[in-house]
């Protein structure tokens, strides 16, 4: 029974038991008063009908609060469309002028403008409806860890979305373990979800070199397997840039045919020179606000011009990266125990700081 039910009859009730009363107090007036629950249920029924009330309203808010709930729901993604509508979309000169900013590089930047070209003239040619060749845009990287290899395979996805060869551009970063699993069967399942993910974007395979190199019953190669012939029924629609040190690449593209007849497109990354690393390095002091003491500087260049001479294990970029973060720890170390701290403190990296990395047994 609803509450419009439930009321109906309370009234129903109320009339019931007033014509019963009036008939009472005809009695009543010959043989005394007796009691009436007429007033008990004038009571009953209004606090029933202001407790019915209550009941709609809040079953009013409740439909309202649902009803705004589904209408922010309908609404989100209407405006993240509406927010991805208003970013304007990168365009090649903005995708240029960023890899021309990139430190070192020189015949890395010649090779990426080359491929620009190329690609920016065989959509030209698709557009006036002329024959084009197969254009094969899987590559292989090759050198020595923190050469920049990562960095400009992102840029490669964004440039490839930019002219229209991907649609998403997303760049999906994995190694051997994301690839292979332990058992038959897995291996298969495992490489196949990972190039659903980069579909429309670039796979970048670091160490690629590690699929080829296992024992016999090792699964690498179904991963390979898999992988190639993902790349020939899905042409248009993924770039797998696969990475690693010089001899090593070499070697796994010639271990197979369809991977020779695929990655076709090399590019090497030389080690960076001490200037260069110099270079990152004050760009990574300027990027966070950060000013070198001029003996500092000093201290840091002639250590950097060592290292990229000898065969010491630095890590090119990715040691300038990790000397930086060592350094602003010898500094933090230093202010927490200063007695005034300024703006100027905070920023300045002093000789002190640089040499509790590069010096340790100096300092002690």
């Amino acid at each position: 029974m609803d509450h419009k039910d439930e009321l109906i009859r309370m009234q129903n009730e109320l009339i019931r038991t007033m014509t019963e009363n009036n008939l009472k107090r005809m009695t009543d007036d010959f043989w005394g008063s007796t009691a009436s629950n007429l007033d008990d249920l004038q009571k009953e029924l209004e606090a029933r009908t202001a407790e019915i009330g209550k009941e709609r309203t809040a079953d009013s808010s409740k439909a309202l609060r649902e009803e705004n709930k589904t209408e922010e729901a309908v609404a989100e993604p209407q405006n993240k469309e509406q927010k991805q509508e208003q970013e304007p979309p990168e365009t090649i000169e903005d995708l240029k002028a960023e890899l021309e900013g990139y430190v070192g590089l020189t015949h890395i930047k010649e090779e990426v403008q080359d491929l620009i070209n190329l690609v920016t003239v065989y959509q030209m040619r698709r557009q006036h409806n002329l024959p084009v060749s197969d254009l094969s845009l899987h590559m292989v990287f090759s050198g020595n860890p923190g050469t920049g290899k990562t960095m400009i395979a992102r840029l490669m996805a964004r440039i490839y979305k930019t002219l229209g060869i991907l649609e998403g551009g997303q760049l999906i970063e994995v190694d051997r373990s994301a690839l292979v699993a332990g058992y038959v069967g897995q291996t298969a399942t495992k490489t196949m979800e990972v190039l659903e993910k980069a579909k429309g974007g670039v796979l970048f395979i670091d160490e690629a070199y590690t699929l080829s190199r296992g024992a016999e019953n090792d699964f690498g190669q179904e991963a390979i397997d898999t992988m190639l012939k993902y790349m020939e029924d899905h042409r248009d629609e993924i770039v797998v840039i696969v990475a690693g040190y010089v001899e090593l690449m070499e070697e796994f593209v010639h271990s197979n045919p369809g991977l020779e007849s695929r990655f076709n497109r090399f590019m090497h990354f030389p080690d960076y020179t001490g200037d260069e690393l110099m270079e990152i390095f004050q760009m990574r002091c300027d990027k966070n606000c950060y000013t070198l003491s001029d003996e500092a500087k000093v201290e840091v260049q002639n250590y950097l011009a060592d290292v990229s001479q000898s065969h010491k294990t630095f890590g090119n970029g990715r040691g300038v990266r990790n000397l930086f973060e060592k350094i602003l720890v010898e500094q933090a170390n230093r202010l927490a125990v200063a007695e005034t701290i300024t703006r100027e403190s905070l920023m300045e990296v002093t000789l002190e700081d640089v040499q509790k990395v590069l010096k340790p047994e100096e300092q002690k």
